[in-house]
């Protein structure tokens, strides 16, 4: 079978193609990717993979990508993530996370793909006094990350039909180690804080959000990408097995430097104005879809602790493992289009 992942270069995605190129099952696998954040972690040598650096808003190379490699399902990761991002230049994120979106499915439906796969995100749900938030929650996005993500939701659904799957997966915020790291994000920062700076800043902290292990997340999409979605076809599901505070998160991360490294660590606590709070259920994806989890929140600060120990990652503080960095250093060099 032949893959096609939008966002491979990515955090998550860049994790996920060495997992698929070592699946007997895969013929081909095409990263299509502009790769704002960097490329030169990936895989280029492996036989069964093809590098297609391009942009998602051109319509024509897609469907010539498409049409070229006879796709047979998609994987859409590719987006402008991060919250903070939109406050660079909307136009930019609107384009990318959807106005091509429509096109995207469309072509992709027309030109003999299968399945499409849409990460989403858990973020969609918003600010929720709920215990636990299913996937018929109303969606209340406060960003327009979040909005634009939910907004191509049901775009997806519009083209379904017998020939052609969709799914949609939201998931949680991911965590843990990756061929592209990115450090903005809540179990990432803080590891990075406490092993580098000695310290973690907390701001707010009460705060509840969903997390789920790169592996985890890896893991899924592999399935999904070699499973019969036929039976499954329309399908949303979350996507995040612990529901955890951002102070929680920081006392993790904080007991395992003292276990491992009889180091204490300072949590410096500060205020929010994030007011995003949540806590998602993924029963649907436990007991429908039958997928189960393997690793927690203590095994990706475990993971990142050790990658810091080896020496896998250098510079951590750099601009490059932060989206929202590069994305300003790219706006002033008006290399987005």
């Amino acid at each position: 079978m032949i893959f096609l992942i939008t966002g491979g270069s990515g955090y998550v995605g860049s994790r996920l193609l060495n997992r698929l190129l070592k699946n007997e099952k895969i013929q081909k696998l095409i990263n299509y990717d502009i790769s704002f954040f960097g490329d030169d972690h990936l895989p280029l040598d492996n036989p069964k993979y093809v590098y297609e650096k391009k942009d998602l808003r051109d319509l024509n190379s897609l469907k010539a990508v498409i049409n070229k490699h006879k796709v047979d399902k998609v994987l859409h990761l590719a987006c402008i993530s991060n919250d903070p991002t939109f406050e660079l230049n909307s136009s930019i994120s609107r384009e990318i996370n959807f106005d091509c979106f429509d096109p995207f499915v469309k072509t992709s439906k027309e030109n003999g793909v299968k399945d499409f796969i849409y990460a989403s995100t858990c973020s969609v749900y918003g600010v929720s006094d709920e215990p636990e938030v299913k996937e018929d929650h109303p969606l209340l996005p406060l960003t327009d990350y979040n909005k634009y993500k939910a907004m191509c939701e049901p775009i997806l659904l519009d083209y379904i039909d017998n020939n052609f799957n969709g799914l949609i997966i939201r998931p949680a915020t991911v965590c843990g180690y990756s061929e592209k790291m990115r450090f903005d994000l809540t179990v990432n920062i803080l590891t990075n804080y406490a092993f580098n700076k000695g310290f973690i800043k907390v701001f707010g902290g009460k705060q509840t959000r969903p997390n789920i292990h790169i592996d985890d997340m890896c893991n899924l999409y592999e399935d999904l990408l070699i499973r019969d979605l036929s039976g499954i076809n329309g399908q949303i599901y979350n996507a995040g097995q612990e529901n955890l505070s951002i102070l929680a998160i920081a006392e993790k991360i904080s007991q395992q430097m003292l276990e491992r490294f009889n180091k204490k660590i300072e949590i410096n606590v500060e205020p929010s104005n994030d007011p995003r709070s949540y806590r998602i259920n993924s029963d649907k994806l436990i007991k429908n879809y039958g997928f189960k989890f393997q690793k927690n929140v203590d095994d990706a600060i475990k993971d990142l602790l050790e990658a810091f120990t080896n020496k896998l990652i250098k510079d951590s503080f750099s601009d490059k493992w932060i989206n929202i960095s590069i994305l300003k250093k790219l706006e002033s060099e008006k290399k987005y289009s």
